[in-house]
């Protein structure tokens, strides 16, 4: 049965916007602190956790379509996407849409939709450097990743390494995946890593999407 929250703090800090629109600007990529609802974590967290207990996980892999293929040696996580089944996942992605329209506002984007999965990385698991844009399908703009681990230690690995769109050799930020930590970045051109854990990981990945519509066929969103 579906847990009911009576919690009614923002999911998103609202302070967290202008920060995040700025960055985004300036650099790039943000990574906020505290930006998520500690509550609302905690459901995902627990949500999540239950579904890896119950093997209701599915590895991940990488590329898209003809091209889509699971490599354990790139990446090691497994996902599920979200689809609005519990509060908690409608709560976040209410939250997700309302960061779209901002971003759309500010920054004219043209920001047609949002998906987003849970993903889980079991010890020892990682993902080596990537762009998230595909190639010759450029149509996810802006990456965000919502962390759900709370208490995570300093020792616990599983950090996710922002680099340079202009060095991407050169290390800008090293996030740590505590529960309520926010990260978004430019999708086609900010590389990052996810370095190998030791504690299971628990995150949601996400992405807005300008519409990849061809014929009058939208491009699938996964």
């Amino acid at each position: 049965m579906e847990t009911t929250t009576l919690n009614h703090a923002p999911a998103l800090s609202p302070v967290a916007l202008p920060r995040l629109i700025d960055a985004l600007v300036e650099q790039g990529w943000y990574v906020g602190e505290g930006d998520l609802d500690a509550h609302l974590c905690a459901e995902l967290h627990a949500e999540l956790t239950a579904m890896a207990e119950r093997d209701a996980l599915a590895a991940a892999g990488i590329g898209r379509g003809s091209e889509h293929a699971l490599r354990r040696d790139i990446r090691g996580d497994a996902i599920r996407w979200l689809d609005r089944e519990s509060q908690a996942q409608r709560r976040y992605l209410e939250a997700m849409g309302e960061l779209q329209q901002a971003l759309n506002q500010a920054l004219f984007l043209g920001l047609f939709e949002y998906e987003a999965h849970f993903a889980h990385y079991p010890p020892g698991a990682f993902y080596r450097k990537h762009l998230d844009s595909f190639r010759g399908r450029a149509n996810r703009v802006i990456s965000t990743v919502g962390y759900l681990n709370p208490g995570w230690p300093a020792d616990g690995g599983g950090e996710m390494r922002i680099f340079a769109a202009d060095a991407p050799d050169r290390e800008v930020a090293k996030v740590r995946p505590e529960a309520g930590t926010f990260a978004c970045f430019l999708a086609d051109s900010v590389p990052h890593e996810v370095l190998p854990t030791r504690l299971p990981r628990a995150s949601i990945a996400g992405w807005f999407r300008r519409n990849a519509s061809l014929g009058g066929l939208v491009d699938p969103a996964h």
